[in-house]
């Protein structure tokens, strides 16, 4: 019984763990912008779900691999708008625009 509520918790904490890159997705759509949000810190968030992802795999704990996939797409998705929105004028005109 234990060991079903505890796989029970798991999951719902795997789920919710994707879940809650959605809202920072939505507003990074609408507002076009990323200032207040640290790309060195979803890096981080990333570079830990792979390690727990590679852990997973070893371990053989498939659902902790499938789980963590779903987390890294979704926390990837968001540090990828966070990086094109902060450098979109490098990335459209080049360094040397920005300099001008």
């Amino acid at each position: 019984m234990l060991q079903m509520i505890s796989n029970y918790l798991f999951g719902m904490g795997l789920f919710l763990n994707t879940v809650l890159a959605i809202p920072q997705l939505i507003l990074l759509f609408k507002r076009k912008r990323a200032d207040n949000l640290s790309l060195l810190t979803f890096v981080g968030f990333c570079l830990i779900q792979l390690f727990i992802i590679f852990h997973g795999l070893y371990a053989h704990d498939s659902m902790l691999v499938i789980g963590y996939i779903f987390s890294l797409i979704g926390c990837a998705s968001v540090t990828i708008l966070i990086a094109y929105y902060k450098y979109r004028e490098i990335i459209r005109h080049g360094y040397r625009n920005q300099n001008q």
